[in-house]
């Protein structure tokens, strides 16, 4: 009874952010398997770093696309019962993309088992952000943005750390993913403390009920703090995109499976949800767009340390722990300055608006990367991921100077 006081059982009463943890644990933890866990074998196995990068940047397609199914969680059924369908499908998925050989000649399939999940794990996301929207005041989006990204970044370290680990013990590959999707599983428990938001006021007919929700939309991006939180889901910040590729080129740094397994997966987790929740707490302080433009350069100066340092297992393990505390610095920045925009009224079409545009410069940052590495290796890697975050803060920096539009209006919604 202790354990359920500590989140909520009177539903009237605000619930503890640890429950969005949990509740968007799935959405990180099919990510990790695919980008860190998958990479892994597929690298072992022969496959090229450009069939590697194929399958690790396919769920990025989804999440770019994800605003266009995103109005269905607002507007039809309940934001729980979506939750339970993004759930299943991710399960499942997980289970499937463990079944298939890890090879170059079941790439084809694998893409199309992988894109789909990443299609229904985009539900995990978005009915979270909902839910999240709806239950927490304004003045504690941050602190609960933290808590969201540690879930979704600790969930990367299950799906990936403890997905590596799993696989390099098990008999068979499809016994470490279905462990990894009983965890996924588990965590919908947290939908018990909650309940489901009032749904978007409905129209007469669908499409006059999408219309409604895209002048929302429209309403919001025009508004000062729209408009530049928009620009910033644009710009090459806070990325973390050379997570995805850490266990591709973990060579360089003569890194054991076990120590990639431990620097990638539960330590670098660990360290990428602490690094959210100190992120949530610093955004509440100070104004939440800033915050995020200073996590990336933070995150940016983390690659560049990586870059200069020797190549060492030691070097390895220590600099991707940092860079992921700084990645959970700039993804909780992030969830804070788009809770802060998007108010309540639709959210998980809003919110999704935002995130699937974030998408496009990661979902570039690893074919950038992956450029840079075949021009200059690893440090090519690292000095892309140290460049581009500066670019941005210039160019975000030019955007406020340069603005001219009507001071931001207090939305009551």
């Amino acid at each position: 009874m202790s354990l359920l006081k500590t989140f909520r059982v009177d539903k009237t009463q605000p619930v503890h952010p640890i429950t969005f943890m949990f509740l968007y644990m799935p959405f990180g933890i099919f990510n990790g398997f695919i980008s860190v866990t998958m990479g892994f074998l597929l690298t072992k196995a022969g496959v090229s770093l450009a069939g590697v990068a194929s399958i690790v940047s396919l769920p990025y397609l989804p999440n770019i696309l994800k605003f266009l199914w995103a109005p269905l969680v607002d507007t039809t059924l309940t934001v729980k019962t979506w939750y339970r369908i993004a759930n299943v499908g991710t399960v499942i998925g997980i289970l499937a993309t463990s079944v298939i050989p890890h090879n170059s000649h079941f790439l084809p399939l694998l893409m199309v088992v992988v894109f789909l999940t990443a299609v229904a794990n985009t539900n995990i996301a978005m009915t979270t952000e909902s839910l999240i929207a709806q239950e927490v005041p304004d003045e504690h989006k941050g602190r609960a943005g933290g808590w969201l990204q540690a879930g979704n970044l600790g969930g990367f370290g299950i799906g990936g750390g403890a997905g590596i680990w799993l696989t390099e013990r098990m008999p068979a590959h499809w016994i470490s993913g279905a462990v990894i999707a009983l965890v996924s599983l588990l965590c919908g428990l947290g939908l018990l403390f909650l309940k489901d938001p009032a749904p978007f006021k409905r129209e007469e007919t669908y499409l006059k009920t999408i219309g409604t929700l895209g002048k929302e939309i429209w309403v919001l991006v025009k508004s000062r703090g729209g408009f530049l939180a928009l620009t910033l889901c644009f710009l090459p910040v806070g990325s973390g995109a050379a997570s995805n590729l850490w266990s591709s080129i973990s060579g360089d740094w003569h890194a054991s499976p076990d120590a990639v397994a431990l620097a990638v997966g539960i330590v670098g987790g660990v360290a990428s949800a602490i690094g959210s929740l100190l992120g949530g707490w610093i955004a509440d302080k100070m104004d939440r767009k800033k915050a995020y433009i200073l996590f990336g350069l933070l995150e940016g100066g983390a690659a560049l340390l990586m870059a200069l340092s020797p190549r060492t297992q030691l070097m390895f393990m220590i600099w991707t722990t940092i860079y992921a505390i700084t990645v959970g610095l700039a993804f909780a920045g992030f969830s804070a300055f788009v809770l802060e925009a998007i108010g309540k009224v639709g959210a998980a079409t809003k919110y999704n608006f935002f995130a699937a545009l974030s998408n496009i410069p990661i979902y570039s940052m690893i074919f950038v990367d992956e450029w840079a590495h075949n021009k200059w290796s690893s440090t090519g890697i690292l000095t892309a991921e140290t460049v581009m975050p500066v670019l941005g803060a210039i160019l975000f920096i030019s955007v406020l100077f340069f603005s001219r539009m009507k001071p931001e209006t207090v939305r009551k919604d």
